[in-house]
């Protein structure tokens, strides 16, 4: 029992904020880039449907008010039409959306993948370097895997950006938190 505290006591911990790492990695900025030039251009897909679809409704209220008893058949027939129409449209606009969705994650995690398994090497190797049993990472994008307080520690973020061969100064977010 007394060994197993000896061996634990022993481990190094560290910390990291990814945040900063991911911020000056020429690979991540060109990323998002990336995607929301793609997202851009599926808003722009969209939102040419959706007027698209505005037009026709503004005709097929127009020919509504065109309704009267002796053109009844005819207009009602015109104006059917025009609703299967629009429901499709209606469909397709959907689908769209939904699919510009799907290529969006898909997009992102082609571009991000690599960018992960390159981060995670780097940290990896550094804590093999330098010893540590252990890195958190204190950036907010963490979510539930933050750290919330930390006594001690090194923080081996320079040291990450180092074996990525990010500038110390390159662009930064804001300050993580402290304890």
């Amino acid at each position: 029992m007394f060994t197993a505290n000896v061996a634990s006591a022993q481990q190094k911990i560290a910390h990291i904020d990814s945040e900063s790492i991911f911020a000056g990695m020429p690979e991540a900025q060109t990323a998002t880039t990336t995607l929301e030039t793609l997202q851009k251009q599926k808003q722009a897909e969209i939102e040419k449907m959706q007027t698209e679809y505005a037009t026709k409704y503004d005709a097929a209220v127009a020919k509504n008010k065109t309704l009267s008893e002796a053109n009844k058949e005819t207009v009602g027939k015109e104006l059917q039409a025009m609703g299967v129409e629009l429901d499709d449209m209606k469909k397709r606009i959907g689908d769209a959306t939904q699919k510009a969705q799907q290529d969006l994650a898909t997009k992102q995690g082609e571009l991000l993948a690599p960018l992960n398994t390159k981060f995670i090497t780097a940290v990896k190797a550094v804590a093999k370097e330098k010893g540590y049993a252990y890195v958190f990472d204190i950036s907010a994008q963490q979510g539930a895997n933050n750290l919330l307080a930390w006594e001690g520690g090194d923080d081996v973020t320079a040291a990450v950006k180092a074996k990525l061969g990010i500038s110390a100064t390159a662009a930064a977010p804001a300050a993580a938190p402290k304890k």
